[in-house]
Order: C-alpha cells, then structure tokens, then sequence
C-alpha cells in the first residue's frame, strides 16, 4: 500500500487513476491546481506522485522544481501531452522520475508506479562522494574538495550516474541508453563531447583523470 497524490485538472482522467489505483489497495487523493498541490507537497508525505504539465496557477514542472530545490525526494511521474525529446528533458531536468505522455492506458501507468515503488527512497536520497569530488542528487549541486562545480543538466546526470556505478565501463551507447531518453538522437560523439567538457570542470589540476577511457570499449568513473 501506498499513499499517492495524484495532480490533475480534468477529472474525468484523474477519478479513473484515482479508483484504478483505490482498488490496488493504494490511499490516493486528488488536488486540481498547482498552489494546493505544492502545499499539499510541503504539509503531508507522499509514497508517489503523479503529476499533470499543464494546472491553473503553478505548472507541473515549476511544482516539481520547487518540491526538488527544499529536498523532496518523492518519486515523480510527470503527465503531458507534450511529447517533444525537449519537452520531456525539461521535465527529467525539473525532477521527475519518470515520464507518460497522453492519452496511456492504465495498464501502462500501473507498471510505471509498480517501478517506482519499488525504487528506494535511499538511492535518490544519498549524496555520493569518490576522490574529493561530492555530488548532492537532491540539490543537484557538485563539489570538489568544498568549491561547487557548476555542470549542465546532462553533464550533471552523466556524472551521477557513473558516480553511482564506480569501476563499471560502459560503452558509449550504454550511457546513451541510461543516461539519454529512449526516443533521443544522441550519439556516441555526444558522450565523447560531454566526458570531455566534464573532465575540464571536475579533474584535480596536475592529476590523472577521474573518467578513464577504456580504448575500444567505453568509459569508466575510477574509484582511487
């Protein structure tokens, strides 16, 4: 059982998400306007939220946004028409967790909630440290040794995500699958162009490279 907020201004959608889950045996509630749903998101604590782009007052994503910056970790699926690979960067970038774009059939949204779930809390939640170098998942924030780091949004992403995965060599199409979304035109130059300008801003001056290059197979965070 889980206690999920669901955000969304047309009721004829959010009463059939709300008794579909109900019957999951889930607590769900429904709040039709951005102003109460971040109240609601700073008063009670939610397992899950699901949240619609467009909402009188406040959109879903300056919601998320604002939810992220004081420290919510509560998983996130982000509802939209919008359905362009910059519309849901924006979205990820906001802080959502994951990404459905309408109309879907419950079946679908189901398996997304399931997913998330089952993602513990701990693993968004811990800030990740190797050689000096920290980086707060939360705060979306990078330091070394104390001075912050200022990465793009997909520089900050990719270097999480090898953070989280230290000694692992990926390929440059794997970074592509995990880091980028599925439908993207990204291609192995722009993980080459991303590792390069990343090593610039997070590399100790006179020392080897944090991110080693594995010739012929990939990259890898190496953990000292």
């Amino acid at each position: 059982m889980a206690k999920i907020l669901i955000v969304e201004d047309e009721l004829d959608l959010a009463e059939p998400i709300q008794e579909s889950l109900e019957r999951q045996h889930h607590v769900v509630e429904i709040v039709d306007n951005g102003p109460e749903a971040l109240q609601c998101l700073k008063v009670y604590k939610y397992d899950l939220v699901i949240l619609d782009w467009m909402l009188p007052g406040l959109s879903g994503k300056e919601i998320a946004a604002q939810y992220r910056s004081t420290g919510g970790i509560t998983p996130i699926i982000m509802l939209t028409a919008r359905s362009s690979i910059e519309d849901k960067e924006a979205g990820f970038d906001a802080g959502a967790d994951d990404y459905l774009t309408k109309p879907f059939h419950l079946t679908e949204l189901h398996a997304r909630v399931r997913a998330l779930l089952r993602r513990p809390h701990s693993m968004a939640a811990k800030v990740l440290e190797i050689g000096g170098l920290s980086l707060d998942p939360i705060a979306r924030k990078v330091t070394r040794n104390g001075e912050e780091i200022h990465l793009l949004p997909k520089e900050f992403s990719l270097l999480e995500f090898l953070m989280r995965h230290p000694n692992q060599v990926f390929s440059a199409e794997s970074l592509i699958d995990r880091v980028w979304e599925s439908d993207t035109l990204a291609l192995p130059d722009t993980i080459r162009t991303h590792i390069k300008t990343l090593r610039k801003k997070i590399d100790a001056a006179g020392k080897p490279s944090i991110i080693v290059t594995v010739h012929g197979i990939g990259y890898k965070l190496e953990a000292r």
